[in-house]
């Protein structure tokens, strides 16, 4: 090779090696660039989970602390007594916790298959030109406040079950030994049944809606599987939309169930804020929402305050508590599916 074209070969591979070094040095420089971000971003999203600890600590503190005078003072007997007296500050959290529980089971009890049924309803054989209606419907009762809930609730809903729907159950049912103190005495209108209709016409958006979102993530290959094997649209629905989406469709419960404990104002307009047990659902009662929203701002004296406090404190239990059994029962059922 002549010494003209070893010089060419040399500067070619002179300018080659350059190149590379230039590509590896900026190559670096962007993978660094990429390795910052990516810190960043885990360090941001830590942060972020941590902060969320970190209220959900305060919280329990301040609550543990604002309650510890009235828990010291009433003990146990505080969750066992009805006597809710700001005169002798005598409290006791019974009728609250069971306002709660059972307009809360009132709502659920009618807003899930109602609900899941609507959902199916929309995902499987509602027409196309409908569909959009309907959710937008649902959507706009989802996005209603509380108060406009309670004032219809107050001035048009209880109304009409005081003159139709309450004296048609206690007719109905007055002459059944079971279920006739469950709808005995006069029609008042207000009470634990307006409060947990009130309470499901209002969890019903979110419930629908999550299930109809989640039912419309279904593959639709598993659904035309199963019409192919002659399933009819109820088996289609029971056998593999809702096993497909359970996990989605207990979070929209759960979601609806959180919602349906701490309302407040809704169920403060119709439920009476009568602090005792009756068995019948159309005696007026209280929640532990409405209670505190009632009172809060009249509570003379350490006592009385501590005691409301304590009432929401009770209420977080009771939050936490239903959160965990429904984690507990997911854990089992893919437990179950997985075995």
């Amino acid at each position: 090779m002549s010494s003209s074209r070893r010089r060419i070969v040399a500067d070619v591979a002179l300018q080659g090696g350059a190149v590379s070094v230039a590509e590896e040095v900026d190559r670096a420089k962007v993978l660094d660039r990429l390795r910052l971000g990516d810190t960043t971003f885990r360090w941001l999203t830590r942060l972020a989970a941590i902060a969320v600890l970190i209220i959900l600590g305060g919280i329990i503190v301040s609550l543990v602390h604002g309650s510890w005078p009235a828990l010291r003072t009433f003990g146990f007997s505080f969750l066992v007594t009805e006597t809710w007296n700001p005169v002798t500050e005598k409290f006791g959290a019974v009728a609250p916790i069971y306002g709660t529980l059972v307009t809360s089971a009132i709502a659920m009890l009618i807003a899930v298959p109602v609900g899941l049924f609507i959902a199916i309803f929309l995902t499987e054989l509602c027409p196309m030109w409908l569909r959009r209606p309907i959710g937008i419907a649902i959507e706009l009762l989802a996005g209603i406040p509380s108060i406009i809930y309670g004032i219809w609730g107050l001035f048009v809903f209880a109304p009409f079950l005081q003159q139709y729907v309450q004296p048609f159950l206690i007719d109905l049912f007055g002459p059944v030994p079971v279920l006739s103190p469950l709808f005995e005495g006069p029609p008042y209108g207000i009470g634990i049944f307006t409060a947990g209709l009130i309470l499901a016409i209002m969890v019903l958006p979110f419930v629908t809606s999550i299930s109809r979102d989640v039912f419309d993530a279904v593959p639709p290959v598993l659904k035309e599987a199963a019409y192919g094997l002659g399933c009819t649209t109820w088996e289609v629905a029971r056998y593999v939309v809702l096993p497909y989406t359970r996990v989605g469709v207990i979070g929209g419960v759960m979601l609806g169930l959180g919602r349906a404990l701490g309302e407040t104002m809704a169920v403060t307009f119709v439920i009476g804020n009568a602090h005792r047990v009756s068995a019948s659902l159309l005696a007026p009662g209280t929640t532990i929402s409405a209670t505190i929203a009632n009172e809060f701002t009249e509570a003379v004296g350490d006592l009385y305050t501590s005691s409301l406090i304590a009432l929401g404190l009770i209420l977080f239990v009771i939050t936490f508590i239903v959160l965990a059994a429904a984690r507990l029962m997911l854990m089992r059922l893919n437990a179950r599916i997985g075995s």
